[in-house]
């Protein structure tokens, strides 16, 4: 770029335009000036501190420039702008959130670890966000000093429920020591900041992204009926409480009644291949029948009606087939709940 804000000193005298050229120093500071004058407000806080300061200085010394010198500069700004092809983030920190979701979670980790400590952003942001359950764990082995300092940082509604979650004489002397948090100079509270935020996000790369619960859940939604009962069976012997938390993560087509509103039903029915539906009142039993009257009774009697005579029509459906065409509709449920277009009613313990 022809200027920049790295502005060689401060000891130059101000000029103005007519009486010498200007320096990249003063050119940055005209373009400044000109941003604010039509009404544009330019990243600056993104600057180092010493580079503001310089840059405030600066303008606070320039002299008048004529119209042809101001123009002059807002040209070569504009065609420094125009000749860049790309743009590309400052420093590690700034790449990771540019490729944010798209290389791998260890990749990540592992790009963090390497980043350097002079933190981007705001640290705090970033505390805030991380769950209370994790944030307490920490408040736990901090001094009262800093777990204070912390508290003040945060949202007022997320440190009462921190406060909440912690025994109650510590509560009251982590609350106390908010009282004593007047005099710490900001550049402690951003280290601590930057400090609490590095250890928080080192989490380790976990080789799946879903819990064994909703792993197990999510392959035996596809099993076969048989199949899945037998395994959940030897699982309430091995441990029954891994066994309930994976029922409960189980969704098939006979839990559609207490899974799905009636009112979202129909939602599902425009979204099904007629056939598959036909073939599901064709071939369910037990369970499965129930679910099948469930979703017959919550779409238009006339369409019941007409899929019930088809289905009669249709005769003995084998159990493979209605098996397939349950886990199709399913997969539709499923679907539509991910898109949001329908929510699962909560199951009961």
């Amino acid at each position: 770029m022809p200027f920049d804000t790295d502005m060689p000193d401060l000891s130059l005298d101000a000029v103005s335009a007519s009486a010498a050229p200007l320096t990249p120093k003063q050119k940055a500071a005209v373009v400044v000036r000109l941003l604010l004058s039509e009404g544009a407000v330019p990243a600056l806080s993104s600057l180092p501190e010493s580079k503001q300061t310089e840059l405030a200085i600066q303008l606070a010394r320039m002299a008048p420039v004529d119209q042809a010198t101001v123009a002059a500069v807002a040209e070569e700004f504009a065609n420094a702008i125009e000749n860049i092809g790309l743009s590309f983030p400052a420093g590690l920190d700034g790449a990771l959130g540019l490729l944010e979701g798209v290389i791998s979670s260890s990749a990540s980790n592992r790009l963090r670890e390497m980043a350097p400590s002079a933190y981007r952003g705001d640290p705090w942001e970033r505390v805030g966000a991380i769950e209370s359950e994790r944030l307490v764990k920490v408040l736990e082995r901090e001094s009262n000093e800093v777990a204070a300092v912390i508290l003040s940082k945060l949202k007022v509604s997320k440190a009462a429920e921190l406060l909440g979650l912690m025994p109650g004489e510590r509560a009251r002397r982590i609350t106390y020591g908010v009282s004593l948090t007047g005099n710490v100079s900001p550049d402690v509270v951003f280290r601590i900041g930057v400090s609490l935020a590095e250890e928080l996000e080192k989490r380790p790369a976990r080789a799946f992204p879903d819990g064994p619960v909703m792993r197990v859940g999510a392959i035996l939604n596809y099993a076969p009926g048989s199949v899945r009962d037998e395994i959940l069976e030897g699982l309430e012997k091995d441990d029954a409480a891994f066994a309930r938390d994976v029922r409960q993560a189980i969704f098939t087509f006979a839990n559609i009644p207490e899974r799905v509103s009636g009112r979202d039903i129909a939602k599902v029915q425009a979204k099904l291949d007629q056939a598959d539906l036909i073939t599901v009142v064709a071939g369910a039993e037990g369970a499965d029948r129930k679910a099948v009257e469930y979703f017959l009774a919550n779409i238009s009697k006339r369409l019941a009606e007409n899929i019930g005579q088809e289905a009669t029509e249709k005769g003995t459906v084998k159990a493979q087939d209605t098996e397939a065409a349950m886990i199709r509709i399913v997969n539709v449920i499923r679907e539509l709940e991910a898109e949001g277009e329908i929510f699962f009613v909560a199951g009961e313990e």
